[in-house]
């Protein structure tokens, strides 16, 4: 299943200020994201996770964190990404 956020409608009804300012705080977000799903990781390394969830419960909150992270960084691609994106496209 495909989806799509802020594609080209979205974008093209915003003009250059606001879209840039709207890229920078999607990015935010997804850096937080990222902190959070990296944080999950560090607590499975450190087996620090057993002290707080049982494994049903971590298993759900990991699969939560890193499908929020998905979300966020089709919402907000890095630019390589994105050069990377388009030249899967074109082949």
């Amino acid at each position: 299943m495909q989806r799509r956020f802020f594609g080209s409608t979205v974008a093209s009804m915003v003009d250059g200020t606001a879209h840039r300012r709207f890229g920078e705080i999607a990015r935010k977000w997804r850096g937080l994201a990222e902190k959070r799903r990296d944080y999950f990781v560090e607590l499975y390394r450190s087996g620090r996770w057993k002290i707080y969830y049982t494994e049903q419960e971590f298993v759900m909150h990991m699969r939560e964190v890193t499908g929020v992270v998905d979300l966020w960084a089709e919402a907000a691609p890095r630019p390589a990404e994105d050069a990377e994106r388009a030249r899967c496209n074109a082949a």
